[in-house]
């Protein structure tokens, strides 16, 4: 059950930070209304207060984090961006959430 439930609190974390970056791109890049980065920030503060919500080592944290954020970063690649990712993105995911498997469920 750990092992599910940091891994969806890693999931929303990074929905989260890459709203808080993706609408004030959608603002500087697209022409986009500046109403934006109201939201964009609220994102970025809820992002961190969820890094917060993990009971380890602040360092472990953000280390695992990132693997979840790379397969979140692909996924909203091809869901929003309309991209499909390739071999090398998916092998490269693969690689990252087994680090981080390692880094947050290695016995201690």
């Amino acid at each position: 059950m750990k092992i599910l439930s940091t891994t969806a609190l890693f999931v929303v974390t990074a929905l989260a930070e890459i709203v808080g970056c993706y609408l004030p791109y959608l603002w500087l890049r697209k022409d986009k209304s500046c109403w934006l980065l109201i939201p964009g920030a609220a994102s970025l503060a809820l992002f961190a207060w969820l890094l917060s919500l993990h009971p380890t080592a602040a360092g472990r944290v953000y280390a695992a984090y990132g693997g979840i954020y790379i397969t979140v970063a692909l996924a909203w690649l091809w869901a929003v961006d309309g991209i499909r990712p390739g071999r090398w993105d998916f092998a490269g995911v693969a690689l990252c959430l087994a680090g981080m498997a390692v880094i947050m469920f290695a016995p201690r």
